[in-house]
């Protein structure tokens, strides 16, 4: 009998259309913009005020039509913060071979980048750059060239790093360069309002797009509460745009505050034990975090897995095969709903992982938990 439920969101309870908008709206500032590379680009160049129809046309361009997004979904890749750092590095990548034939621009760039990864060093190797060819045109068509054939996570971002090792000659933290991209996604999620700046960006926290209907999954937390099922949550998102449209749809209400592991919690997690990283999924640690309500980084990271017994009694609910190796590696039950960025068409995926149940949506937990033992849709039918 399950006595613990944890929860991913994007792909589950909320649409993960808007964290992809942000996604290649970060990506393309970071190339177009003149407070960074300042170069141009297919998808347009920089600016704040957009329309949907312009965030949409520089999505499906940054994203190739999303195929890339699926390419990434499909080695494990779920943080989209991560998706930044990996576009961004493919299309940098391809601007700086031109460093292997041009001696001149390859010492220029690494001289500009001598400090490390900050915003005024991007800006100089922009202007390196365009004064030794010129104002570079990004096509977002170099994902592949870079990644193709890889499997997974950690191997694209060896190939990132190694990458730009190659063509710069210069061991630098890369990591650095993925804190940019970090603040510069939360200034498009988040918006003005929340991160005080003035940008003149909106932010997507009001538009949040719900995938199950709010008042139906409210009672289904409401009723899985009542029958002593424990609920948590495992998510990519940091904490405020977890919280803040958890609350707007009246689902905040029943998770235990300490059994919610967010984005912000791993990065706390990694700054603890920065030789643990990535604790992002599909690592186990968010979720096992919000199983066991514990926040001791160091205890979490010895904890021995899979936890023997748990498939009985813990269920994971997620869209993405991160979830699903994460699940895997707790040794915890799996439910993948048919919601994420795929939709049906994933189910061959889940079934090749051996997901334990297969669900056309989240509100079809309460078939499994909450309806005489009846399974909505078991992965092996």
């Amino acid at each position: 009998m399950f006595t613990d439920v944890l929860f991913d969101i994007d792909g589950v309870m909320l649409s993960e259309e808007r964290y992809f908008d942000a996604s290649a709206l970060t990506v393309n500032e970071l190339l177009t913009s003149s407070r960074f590379l300042g170069f141009e680009s297919v998808a347009g160049t920089y600016r704040a005020d957009l329309s949907d129809a312009d965030i949409t046309q520089i999505r499906q361009t940054v994203f190739q039509q999303d195929t890339v997004l699926e390419k990434l979904k499909n080695v494990g890749v779920n943080a989209n913060w991560d998706m930044v750092y990996l576009v961004f590095v493919s299309e940098l990548a391809h601007v700086l071979s031109t460093c292997e034939t041009n001696s001149a621009l390859r010492a220029a760039a690494a001289d500009a980048l001598r400090a490390g990864w900050h915003v005024e060093a991007m800006a100089q190797l922009g202007r390196v750059i365009r004064a030794h060819v010129g104002v570079p045109l990004v096509s977002y068509t170099h994902y592949d060239a870079l990644y193709g054939g890889a499997t997974t996570r950690d191997e694209l971002f060896e190939r990132a790093r190694t990458v730009l090792q190659t063509l710069l000659g210069l061991e630098l933290d890369d990591r650095k360069l993925w804190d940019i991209g970090q603040e510069t996604f939360q200034e498009w999620y988040l918006g003005d309002a929340y991160t005080h700046a003035s940008t003149g960006k909106l932010g997507f926290l009001t538009s949040e797009i719900p995938l199950v209907d709010p008042a139906s999954f409210q009672s289904l937390l409401k009723d899985l509460v009542a029958s002593g099922i424990r609920l948590g949550i495992a998510t990519g998102r940091p904490f405020t745009e977890t919280k803040v449209p958890l609350e707007f749809f009246g689902w905040w209400q029943f998770f235990d505050a300490a059994k919610v592991s967010t984005a912000s919690d791993v990065l706390v997690a990694e700054q603890r034990a920065p030789s643990a990283r990535p604790l992002s999924k599909p690592h186990p640690y968010s979720y096992l975090r919000s199983l066991t309500a514990n926040d001791d980084t160091t205890a979490l990271l010895r904890t021995s897995l899979p936890l023997p017994g748990k498939r009985e009694q813990v269920l994971i609910v997620g869209d993405s095969i991160a979830d699903a190796l994460a699940a895997q590696r707790l040794g915890a039950s799996f439910a993948a709903v048919l919601t994420g960025l795929e939709g049906a068409s994933a189910r061959p995926k889940f079934e090749r992982l051996q997901a334990d149940f297969i669900l056309d949506n989240a509100l079809q937990v309460r078939d499994l938990l909450l309806s005489d033992g009846v399974v909505a849709s078991e992965a092996q039918e």
